[in-house]
C-alpha cells in the first residue's frame, strides 16, 4: 500500500483535538439553526395562528392497549423522547474527554468542573430568597444549567480571536452543566416512584453491561434495550431522559480491533493479487468482509455513535425542541412577575458569579490548573455568557411550573439569553479588540 506523502505527517495530539473541533463546530452551526427556531416560535405564538401552533403541540400520540395506555403529548414525546438523544450525545462527548482527550488531566478537568458546579450553586442561592413562599419556589432547577450550542455560537462569532482553551472551558462547563441538571431533574422533577418499573429499569441497564462484557456489539439491539429501558424509567416516575445520561456514560470508549490487529487485517487482504476474487465463497472475500469489520470496529463504539448522532442532535432534535418550547406570549405579559425577576437574576448574575468564583477557588487551592491563555479578565468575561441557560431552563421551566406562571418564566429565561449574550459579545470584543487581556 503506497503512503500518502502530501499532507503534513500527522501528530499524536491530532487524536485529541480533532474530535472537539469537529464538536465545536456543529455546536456553533447548531446554535444558529436553534436560534432560527427559537424566534420563529416566539413569532408564530405571538401571531394570527397562535392558538393553532400552541394547539398543535398538544396532539396526543401514542398507544393504548387494554389497562396500558403509552399516549403522550406531541411536546411530551419532544421533551422525554427525543431530548434522550441529546443528553446520550452530551454524556458520550463527557466520557470522551475525559478518558481520551482534552480532561484526562484531573487538574484540567477540575477547572470547568468547578465553573460548573459554581454555575449551578450560586444562581439558586439567588433564586430561592428572591421566590421564598412564591408559587414556583420548586423551579430552582431552571437557573442551573447553560446552553452549550448558543454558548460556542456566540464564541464562534469572535472567531480566532478566541483562544481555543476558552472554548474548551466552556464547551467542557456547558456539558458538566447538562449532566448535573439532567441528575437534578431525575431527583427532583420526578413522580411518585414505582419501584417494580424502577427494578425492571435497572435490570435493563444491567443487562446492556452484560451484553457488551458478552461481546455483542449491535447498535439496533441496544437500540431497542434502550428503548424498553426508557419505557420503564418513564413507567418508574423517574424522568426517561436520565436514560440517556446512564447509556451515554456506559459506551465503550475503546476499539474492539487494535491497531496492530487491522493492519494485519488489511494487508492479507490487499495482499491478493488483483482480479474478480471478491465473489463467491473464497478465501478473498471472507478476508475482505473481515476487512470491513475490522474497519468499522477500530473505531470506538463512543466515537461513531458520537459522531453519527451529534449532527442530528444539533440540527434536529434542538431546534424541534425550540419550536416546542420557546412559543412565548409576550403581548400583554408583566415583565415584573416574580419569576421572571428570579430566573433573570439568576442566570444573568449567578451563573457568572458562581462561575468565576468557584473557578477562582479551585486554582487558589491547586485543585484545578488554569491555561496559560485562558486569563482571568478573559475568563470573567466568558463567565456572562453562561447565563444563556435556554435549552435546559426551558426544560425543566415546562417540568417545574404550573401552567399559570410557566410563560412568565419563559420570558426570564428569554429575557436572561438576551441580556446574557449581549453583555458577555461585547465584553470579549473589548477584551479581544484593544488587547487588554492580562495573563496572570
Amino acid at each position: 500500500m503506497q503512503k500518502d506523502n502530501a499532507g503534513l505527517p500527522p501528530e499524536f495530539a491530532d487524536r485529541f483535538t480533532e474530535p472537539f473541533a469537529r464538536f465545536v463546530k456543529i455546536e456553533a452551526v447548531a446554535g444558529c439553526a436553534l436560534l432560527v427556531a427559537t424566534l420563529a416560535a416566539v413569532i408564530l405564538a405571538n401571531s394570527q395562528w397562535a392558538t393553532q401552533f400552541l394547539a398543535f403541540w398538544e396532539t396526543p400520540i401514542g398507544l393504548h392497549v387494554g389497562s396500558l395506555d403509552f399516549t403522550r403529548s406531541l411536546r411530551h414525546w419532544i421533551n422525554d423522547g427525543l431530548m434522550t438523544l441529546f443528553f446520550f450525545v452530551i454524556a458520550l462527548e463527557l466520557k470522551r474527554a475525559l478518558v481520551l482527550g482534552e480532561l484526562r488531566d484531573l487538574r484540567a478537568a477540575a477547572l470547568p468542573f468547578s465553573g460548573a458546579l459554581g454555575g449551578m450553586l450560586i444562581p439558586v442561592a439567588l433564586y430561592v430568597p428572591l421566590m421564598w413562599g412564591q408559587p414556583g419556589m420548586h423551579g430552582w432547577g431552571t437557573v442551573m444549567a447553560t446552553d452549550t450550542a448558543f454558548v460556542i455560537g456566540c464564541l464562534a462569532l469572535l472567531g480566532s480571536r478566541i483562544p481555543p482553551s476558552l472554548r474548551l472551558f466552556f464547551l467542557s462547563l456547558s456539558i458538566f452543566d447538562d449532566v448535573g441538571a439532567i441528575t437534578v431533574v431525575a431527583v427532583s422533577y420526578s413522580n411518585a416512584l414505582n419501584w417494580a418499573a424502577l427494578a425492571l429499569a435497572m435490570l435493563g441497564v444491567t443487562a446492556v453491561a452484560g451484553f457488551a462484557r458478552l461481546g455483542i456489539r449491535s447498535v439496533p439491539f441496544y437500540f431497542l434495550l434502550g428503548c424498553v429501558i426508557w419505557l420503564c424509567f418513564d413507567a418508574s416516575g423517574i424522568h426517561a431522559t436520565i436514560t440517556g445520561v446512564i447509556l451515554g456514560l456506559m459506551t465503550p470508549p475503546h476499539g474492539w480491533v487494535s491497531d496492530e490487529r487491522l493492519r494485519a487485517i488489511l494487508s492479507r487482504a490487499l495482499s491478493h493479487p488483483t482480479g474478480d476474487y471478491w465473489s463467491g465463497d473464497t478465501t478473498e472475500r471472507r478476508d475482505l468482509l473481515r476487512a470491513g469489520t475490522a474497519l468499522t470496529e477500530a473505531l470506538s463504539p463512543l466515537e461513531r455513535l458520537e459522531m453519527m448522532l451529534h449532527p442530528w442532535a444539533g440540527f434536529v432534535v434542538m431546534p424541534i425542541f425550540a419550536l416546542a418550547n420557546a412559543g412565548v406570549e409576550i403581548h400583554g405579559a408583566d415583565l415584573g412577575q416574580p419569576v421572571s425577576v428570579a430566573i433573570f437574576a439568576g442566570l444573568v448574575f449567578g451563573k457568572p458569579i458562581g462561575v468565576l468564583t468557584f473557578s477562582s477557588l479551585a486554582v487558589r487551592l491547586g485543585l484545578a490548573s488554569r491555561a496559560l491563555r485562558l486569563s482571568w479578565p478573559l475568563l470573567a468575561a466568558g463567565s456572562l455568557l453562561t447565563g444563556i441557560g435556554f435549552t435546559m431552563s426551558l426544560f425543566i421551566a415546562g417540568l417545574a411550573y404550573d401552567p399559570a406562571i410557566l410563560n412568565a418564566a419563559k420570558i426570564g429565561v428569554l429575557i436572561a439569553a438576551v441580556v446574557s449574550a449581549t453583555a458577555g459579545l461585547i465584553m470579549l470584543f473589548w477584551l479581544t479588540h484593544v488587547k487588554r487581556i492580562a495573563l496572570i
